[in-house]
């Protein structure tokens, strides 16, 4: 990929996920614009960094950084790092940011996430769904840490493109997250990616908030492994009763690697600790409902969704 055919990036929130895309990008060579709520003046002031332990410390500043997307140039591709929570109200930032025709990539974790933005956006956008896998947090305003992986998997949605123009996009979104050191690749289906990125977002991220616990010490006792285990047979249960059929050994394939991992606490560990809405609806309330629609029962999901909810409604009382 020449400079010339260099595309222009917006990072639409640019927390963990889009700082550390968005920074990596932009060490490659990309043209990349954030935008930013309440970090703006942090990051305007002293720039971005990322100590990672694949990468090494990697800083970016000045940043071209922006606390009104109005004020942004119109980009090519824009990344969306931003929580689902804040899906609705991210609309108008990312039509004032977007050039016409261009693609919107969901970083995002859960089910259903492009059906629901979808008629909120512009007919002319290309909309597609990006699965990171990836340990990554915030620590302070501007200053991301980094643990471990970092792929991008990414499909497209909807949009005005044709069969043959939607690889072409999709190819072309994976290539730039190469071009930056980013392993990325395209995947024909987005509905089964989704599906085989909860086999690990539904039991980690809730039990880390109910039990307390990272991922080392959730693999370490004989019966949150056993929880964890059960949790993802549900999943792969509700995704074939959905049409989307989950090798029978990748969900042994998945506890394996987080006992590779680094002890990781999931992203919504943080969000609860830092008293932020928790992604209940993505994660657990969409599976259920597309679970249950298609009649499959996730009755150990459920539960963690009900004690969850309790948690996050409490939490957001201060």
């Amino acid at each position: 990929m020449s400079a010339t055919q260099r595309p222009r990036i917006g990072i639409i929130g640019t927390g963990a996920i889009g700082g550390f895309y968005g920074l990596m990008l932009a060490r490659a060579g990309f043209d990349v614009h954030f935008l930013l709520r309440s970090e703006y003046p942090a990051v305007a002031a002293n720039g971005l960094q990322l100590n990672s332990a694949v990468h090494g410390a990697v800083a970016l500043h000045p940043v071209q950084a922006y606390s009104n997307a109005a004020d942004m140039p119109r980009c090519d591709w824009l990344l969306v790092g931003a929580k689902t929570t804040s899906n609705p109200s991210l609309v108008p930032a990312i039509t004032q940011a977007a050039a016409d025709g261009a693609k919107v990539l969901l970083l995002q974790n859960g089910l259903a996430v492009e059906d629901e933005l979808r008629p909120l956006l512009p007919d002319n956008l290309h909309l597609l769904g990006g699965l990171c896998l990836i340990c990554v947090h915030r620590a302070q305003a501007g200053v991301i840490e980094h643990q471990a992986l970092g792929t991008v998997n990414i499909g497209y949605h909807s949009g005005p493109a044709a069969a043959d123009e939607r690889v072409a996009i999709t190819a072309a979104g994976a290539a730039l997250f190469n071009a930056a050191g980013i392993d990325s690749m395209a995947c024909a289906e987005l509905g089964q990616a989704r599906w085989q990125k909860l086999v690990w977002n539904v039991p980690y991220n809730g039990l880390s908030v109910l039990l307390n616990s990272g991922t080392t010490g959730l693999m370490g006792d004989t019966n949150s492994r056993a929880l964890i285990a059960a949790i993802m047979g549900e999943v792969v249960a509700g995704a074939a009763a959905c049409g989307y059929p989950i090798a029978p050994d990748f969900a042994a394939k998945m506890l394996k690697a987080t006992e590779r991992m680094p002890d990781y606490l999931p992203s919504m560990y943080h969000d609860y600790a830092h008293q932020r809405p928790l992604e209940l609806h993505a994660i657990y309330a969409a599976p259920l409902a597309a679970a249950s629609a298609a009649g499959c029962s996730m009755p150990r999901i459920e539960a963690v969704y009900q004690a969850l909810q309790f948690l996050d409604q409490r939490n957001s009382q201060g």
